[in-house]
């Protein structure tokens, strides 16, 4: 997470956490508005550096107007919020951390310590502006406590993480990387709409190494889900090699019995295939086998009608459904 550092210098006669005063409108400081910081109060002539997020700043203005609430991490990064904003994400007045209704317009700013270290609150405090935050780069494991976080906060998820939102897109980066992870984060908060295309990326996935806790997170339903996947796809692509190529009308030098040697190496061709197959084989791992049938073949109509069968069963196999 980004975030840069502001000095503060306090006067000989303040005393106490309220000591840190500043205020900013447009990038300028124009008033000094009192801030409670848990810092001890340095000496009168020494300056103080606090690190504040580099988005949330004391000069950000949401809906014309500046920040009056200052979220702290617990490793001591400043958020300059909007609680009108964070209350009406929130349906538990922020876990009970703000007053109901908005302080009085007079300039004061309410500071509130979380327990969220800087780079999960960065993530939270996004995703409750609506903002992107993929650029950070968090990883995965932080975004899953963004998202515990978020639950504890009174915010529900199923409204942040619409397709195209920013959490959205955070965790679907994140899928290729660490597939069963981002599912079951996903399945544990029952966003279907996010575990859909997660899916895809477990079509690979030895589900027999799936852990007990892994299992637990994810819960029966979701995990139905991704077995079906894996059976369902190994299911039709032992009905597609069933069907051998059609026989073609007997001539003088390919009858009927020698078209059977093809639909014999058709048989133990695809039974070797669905063994050894998995849910995520390619078309490319699926004809070569089966084409290099064809130099066994002398007869160019058995020839042709291999390769039209190969070719109907690659569209077809392609047409498989790919996620849950």
């Amino acid at each position: 997470m980004d975030y840069f550092d502001f000095n503060m210098n306090f006067p000989a006669e303040a005393e106490g956490p309220d000591a840190t005063q500043f205020g900013f409108t447009g990038g300028e400081p124009t008033q000094r508005t009192p801030v409670g910081t848990p810092m001890e109060r340095p000496n009168a002539d020494r300056a103080v550096t606090v690190d504040v997020s580099t988005t949330f700043q004391p000069n950000v203005l949401v809906d014309n107007l500046s920040p009056d609430l200052v979220l702290i991490s617990s490793d001591q990064v400043y958020f300059y919020a909007h609680s009108h904003r964070i209350l009406s994400a929130s349906c538990n007045t922020f876990n009970g951390l703000l007053t109901p209704t908005p302080p009085p317009d007079d300039g004061s700013t309410q500071t509130v310590s979380v327990p969220e270290p800087a780079e999960v609150l960065n993530v939270v405090v996004h995703a409750l502006y609506s903002l992107p935050v993929a650029q950070f780069m968090p990883p995965l494991d932080t975004v899953t406590a963004a998202f515990d976080s978020l639950i504890t906060y009174g915010v529900p998820l199923q409204t942040l993480v619409l397709p195209g939102s920013p959490l959205y897109v955070l965790v679907l980066s994140q899928a290729p990387l660490r597939p069963i992870d981002a599912y079951a984060l996903a399945a544990h908060h029952d966003l279907l709409a996010l575990a859909i295309p997660i899916s895809a990326h477990l079509l690979s996935y030895t589900l027999s190494s799936l852990t007990d806790e892994l299992a637990a997170r994810i819960g029966p339903i979701y995990l139905k889900r991704l077995f079906f996947l894996h059976h369902g796809r190994m299911e039709a692509l032992k009905r597609l090699l069933l069907h051998p190529p059609q026989a073609h009308e007997p001539t003088r030098e390919c009858n009927a019995t020698q078209q059977q040697r093809l639909t014999r190496a058709w048989a133990l061709a695809s039974a070797h295939l669905a063994w050894d197959a998995r849910p995520n084989i390619s078309t490319n791992m699926l004809q070569a086998p089966l084409l290099h049938l064809e130099r066994e073949l002398s007869c160019p109509l058995c020839k042709g009608a291999l390769r039209d069968r190969v070719s109907v069963l690659v569209r077809e196999w392609a047409s498989v459904k790919v996620t849950i």
